[in-house]
């Protein structure tokens, strides 16, 4: 076999069955090995950025890794945006970035860059094949880094000639297992039990694997036996929340809501994440979100086994089964009048269906939503980690391939969904059941109020013009239409809800243009 076979014949063996891919020359022979073997699905992407985040919405959903096919560096460069997402949610990714034929490299020809540099700040593990001999071993390494813990994002270099070159290596190599979740030590646990057996205030911020599973039931046992409050950041990676599960707050994303929020807490005991900090830095506002006087202990890393450690927690203190605090359903009244925010949450409540995956991408216009549906039929909700905008199209695209039997909801601002509109061709290449509502306010809304926030004063027309959409008008519908979905355009409460029921019953991919 040649190299590229090898390759495709490593991952098929280690479980890597789905490959998102936006291909160019170098890459050529891969192509040819993907296309002997039809046991991986490949995934085409219009942009690098909608593969990339399709990684990430896939391993979030199905706990697998699958393989990125991007083209030398400018490819891998145009993807990095949302491998930083995907790098800062702990999602475990293979990239393959092809290279130039290492005879024809020194050179310097026109694509010629430094796709190690590129790739070393998104990922942890970072080699190039040198011959086709070289691959099987390397690919297995690199699967064995993703794996973690913490899961992280891998970028496997191929040059063409190793791809091309022939070996008589073995193919199928395993890659070793992954290393255990450490388990917490008694010390820690004994601590953790001792601040909640105090009485004082304290706040349990959750993250990663904490916000899903036995681990978040173990979290709301502990919260129902000794009162305190369970959190996540601003941003989760995913959260299984809804009717009948334990409810989390979500620490505010403007910083005096966020003081205002944790200033009662004595003490705040972390799981899979660090204390609260501030997304950026205002003048004359604090970056560390506790009060003065808060100490925080962290109770366990992404590297510990959190299920293990909330359970020992939970025994600890004498928590069970019947202490669970649990969220209870909402009344779906379907909303009505002119959209705004918080019908836009209202509407989302009404029609989510149970299973339904979130993916919420919506900046300023879905502040309100995360406290309205709360009580909403159970689902997965999937925010931006990250921060870099352009995640929710590609994300929902990955999310639905990982579960063809569950609908996605993306709920996406008009300027972020511009970065990534592209993922909406897959979408419908793939036959996807995602519905996609675009929050049109016409402006980089997040952005005049930040203006405000960071006292820059009042924009002027220069920096309004950077701030306003509105000229010309974007049409998502027609943008839709183009690229071969169908779309409508809604301005009222009624309307969202008849359009988000008729998207859910389809069985491929919608568009709705929500007019606010």
């Amino acid at each position: 076999m040649n190299g590229a076979e090898i390759l495709v014949q490593t991952l098929l063996a280690n479980g890597i069955d789905t490959c998102f891919a936006n291909p160019g020359t170098s890459e050529m022979h891969f192509v040819a090995a993907l296309d002997r073997n039809r046991a991986m699905r490949c995934v085409l992407g219009l942009f690098e950025g909608v593969v990339t985040g399709a990684a990430d919405g896939y391993y979030r959903m199905k706990e697998r890794p699958a393989a990125t096919l991007l083209h030398l560096g400018p490819g891998l460069g145009n993807g990095i945006a949302n491998l930083h997402n995907a790098r800062k949610a702990q999602s475990g990714i293979l990239n393959i970035v092809g290279e130039h034929v290492t005879t024809h490299l020194p050179l310097d020809p026109p694509l010629a860059a430094d796709i190690a540099g590129l790739a070393r700040p998104v990922s942890a593990w970072v080699k190039t094949a040198t011959d086709a001999a070289s691959i099987a071993p390397l690919t297995a390494e690199a699967i064995a880094a993703i794996a973690g813990p913490p899961p992280a994002i891998a970028t496997l270099i191929l040059p063409g000639d190793a791809a091309w070159g022939t070996a008589e290596a073995k193919a199928a190599t395993t890659a070793p297992a992954a290393r255990p979740r450490k388990r917490v030590a008694s010390d820690v646990i004994d601590k953790a039990a001792r601040l909640l057996r105090s009485g004082e205030p304290t706040l349990v911020i959750l993250a990663g694997p904490a916000l899903k599973g036995a681990a978040l039931d173990r979290a709301g046992e502990i919260a129902g036996k000794t009162g305190v409050r369970i959190a996540t950041q601003f941003f989760s990676a995913r959260l299984e929340r809804g009717a009948g599960r334990v409810p989390v707050e979500r620490i505010p994303y403007a910083v005096d809501q966020a003081l205002a929020m944790l200033k009662p807490f004595r003490h705040i005991i972390t799981v899979c994440t660090e204390e609260p900090i501030a997304f950026f830095a205002y003048p004359g506002k604090p970056s560390r979100l506790k009060p003065e006087g808060c100490d925080v202990l962290a109770l366990c890393t992404m590297e510990d086994d959190c299920a293990a450690a909330l359970a020992d927690l939970a025994a600890a203190i004498g928590a069970q089964d019947t202490d669970r605090v649990v969220q209870p359903a909402a009344e779906k009244r379907r909303p009505s009048g002119a959209l705004n925010a918080e019908n836009l949450a209202q509407a989302m409540l009404a029609t989510m269906p149970e299973g339904c995956i979130l993916v919420d991408e919506s900046v300023t216009t879905g502040r309100e939503s995360f406290g309205v549906t709360a009580g909403a039929a159970p689902h997965d909700n999937i925010q931006n980690m990250g921060g870099s905008i352009g995640f929710g199209t590609p994300l929902a695209t990955g999310a639905a391939i990982a579960c063809p039997d569950r609908p996605v909801l993306a709920i996406v601002g008009d300027g972020s969904a511009m970065y990534t509109i592209q993922s909406l061709w897959t979408q419908v290449r793939e036959g996807l059941n995602v519905t996609t509502v675009i929050c049109a306010n016409r402006s980089y809304q997040i952005l005049k109020n930040e203006f405000k926030a960071v006292g820059a004063g009042v924009p002027g027309s220069n920096a309004l013009s950077m701030l306003d959409i509105a000229n010309p008008t974007l049409d998502f519908v027609s943008l839709a239409k183009g690229m071969g979905m169908s779309g409508t355009r809604v301005a009222t409460a009624e309307d969202l809800c008849r359009a988000i029921e008729r998207g859910f019953a389809d069985s491929g991919p919608t568009l709705i243009e929500a007019q606010l």
